[in-house]
């Protein structure tokens, strides 16, 4: 499945765009300009987050935006331009939750076609107990395993996550697991 967001007009010289497969040996269909040649290429957007913990508990936020009010998620949004993949999980863990954190080793990759996405949660040992959530953030709370309200998760990226989080966690070993959302 093509995701396209259609582009209409160059962002260079602001002509109608054509869809085609450029002439320098791309295979792709993309939004080619036909007055300057530029070729506009569609990237999937980076979200990106953490598995906050504190000892046996994980960090989760209730969501106070759409889409998925009121549900469950791990604090993560989307990446922004200037900043690596652990800056903005980083920005996005205080944001969300006001939460304090030393960051550590990336923990998933999960790509989602569907919607244009890629997921990457790194894990981040909590600092304190305290949290400020922002305005996207109805309430940030700790939870165990068996405490987490699984049928109120917001997105299967975050669920699937956290399986693996304390699957990991019961093994010892957090390894890092790369999949597709399909």
């Amino acid at each position: 499945m093509t995701i396209r967001s259609p582009i209409k007009h160059c962002r260079n010289c602001g002509a109608a765009v054509v869809y085609r497969v450029p002439d320098d040996g791309d295979t792709h269909e993309r939004a080619v300009c036909p007055a300057c040649d530029t070729i506009h290429y569609e990237n999937p957007l980076n979200v990106v987050g953490t598995v906050p913990y504190l000892g046996e508990r994980v960090l989760l936020c209730k969501r106070n935006i759409e889409p998925r009010w009121g549900k469950w998620t791990l604090p993560a949004g989307f990446m922004e331009l200037g900043e690596s993949t652990a800056e903005g999980a980083a920005r996005e863990t205080h944001e969300e939750a006001g939460a304090q954190i030393e960051m550590e080793g990336l923990f998933t990759v999960l790509s989602v076609p569907r919607v244009g996405q890629v997921h990457l949660f790194y894990r981040a040992r909590l600092l304190s107990d305290v949290f400020d959530p922002g305005f996207e953030t109805i309430e940030a709370r700790l939870f165990t395993q068996d405490e987490i309200p699984w049928e109120e998760i917001a997105f299967r990226t975050v669920r699937e996550t956290l399986e693996r989080y304390f699957a990991d966690r019961a093994r010892g070993h957090f390894g890092v697991h790369a999949f597709d959302i399909l």
